[in-house]
């Protein structure tokens, strides 16, 4: 097997002292830093552990030395600006359940998105889903437990990425599905691509799998959602106005008695929050990203 080499001293150095190490100055130097191990009292030239500090760094070690963490894997790029998001708020997650310096095992695999949305406004879905089985198999190979498309609108073609592969695919719809019958959420508004507003392959799953009324903008107010999530949000551009034509979409919605609207695109989140609106949003990104979690930390 090759190694990459390196420098034996600081390696034998790093054997040697086992516990953190915190920087101070040197009395008689004060511009060059002195380096204590962690607890060290100068004046009683000894050593005693900071029982907060280390406790804290090694209940968390203990925890996860006793737990299996699954790898995540991850198909990103769709675009690159909620990839971002997943990659934040996946660690995020795990650092909160573990403490410490823990954060995520993450595979990802980032995909080319404008081919993509090419081929989805082509109506060329085979050719898109293509790229994503690979993807997916590349995500497989590298050793992940599961996986995630980082997109609603992809989702279009999810059953035929799963089956290019073995390991399982932690659905966006399922995940936000779970969490509106938790909130006990009977009617529900969706915004996302016309795609994903459109065709049946989002809408129906939340009705016939969860028995969740889906209802959808008008015409109109759904071609400016759709423009400006790819005309501006996929590219990082986050603009006041369109702020407000979401607003007002989503108050237009409101009359049709919906118990709250899903931000079924991952960029959206971007955009448009809970501070903006009294209406209840849930944030498909968030959503998906926390199952991530969940499921990477559940026991076997």
């Amino acid at each position: 097997m090759n190694t990459i080499g390196f420098d034996e001293g600081p390696e034998i150095a790093r054997r040697q002292s086992k516990t953190e190490a915190r920087v101070g100055f040197d009395q008689n130097k004060t511009s060059v830093p002195a380096v204590y191990p962690l607890g060290f009292d100068r004046r009683q030239g000894q050593t005693e552990f900071i029982s907060g500090h280390r406790n804290n760094c090694y209940s968390a070690e203990s925890t996860a030395r006793n737990k299996r963490v699954k790898t995540i894997g991850l198909i990103g790029g769709m675009s690159w600006q909620s990839s971002l998001l997943y990659y934040r708020m996946i660690n995020e997650g795990v650092e909160r359940r573990l403490g410490g310096l823990h954060s995520a095992q993450v595979l990802l695999h980032s995909v080319d998105f404008q081919p993509i949305e090419a081929l989805q406004h082509a109506g060329d879905w085979d050719g898109a889903g293509e790229i994503l089985a690979d993807a997916a198999r590349r995500l497989q190979a590298g050793g992940a437990d599961f996986f995630l498309i980082g997109t609603n609108t992809m989702h279009q073609v999810a059953d035929a990425v799963s089956a290019a592969v073995d390991i399982p695919l932690l659905h966006i719809a399922d995940a936000t599905a779970q969490v509106l019958r938790r909130d006990g959420v009977e009617r529900i508004g969706l915004l996302g691509t016309a795609f994903t507003m459109e065709l049946d392959f989002y809408k129906n799953r939340l009705i016939e799998q969860f028995g969740i009324d889906v209802v959808i903008p008008e015409l109109h107010d759904r071609q400016s959602v759709h423009d400006i999530i790819y005309q501006e949000l996929c590219v990082g551009k986050v603009d006041d106005d369109s702020r407000e034509v979401y607003l007002a979409v989503i108050d237009r919605m409101a009359e049709e008695k919906i118990d709250g609207v899903i931000l079924g695109c991952t960029e959206i989140g971007m955009l448009v929050q809970p501070r903006h609106t009294s209406m209840r949003l849930y944030d498909t990104t968030e959503i998906h990203a926390q199952a991530a979690v969940e499921l990477a930390l559940a026991d076997d």
